[in-house]
């Protein structure tokens, strides 16, 4: 999957503030994505974000 930082991934799964959107930050083994509605940064495993994409949007 071609997922590039800047891009912003609507993901299947709520953030618990109960945003979709996450903007990337980085990209490598791990996915550092920040929430849109919130601000909060995580860093999660590339297959868990890779399967968890509904949509992306480039910006």
């Amino acid at each position: 999957m071609d997922v590039q930082i800047g891009d912003v991934l609507q993901m299947k799964k709520a953030h618990p503030c109960g945003g979709t959107e996450f903007l990337v930050l980085r990209v490598g083994m791990d996915f550092k994505i920040k929430c849109v509605k919130c601000g909060r940064q995580v860093m999660l495993p590339r297959g868990k974000v890779e399967k968890n994409i509904k949509k992306i949007t480039r910006e």
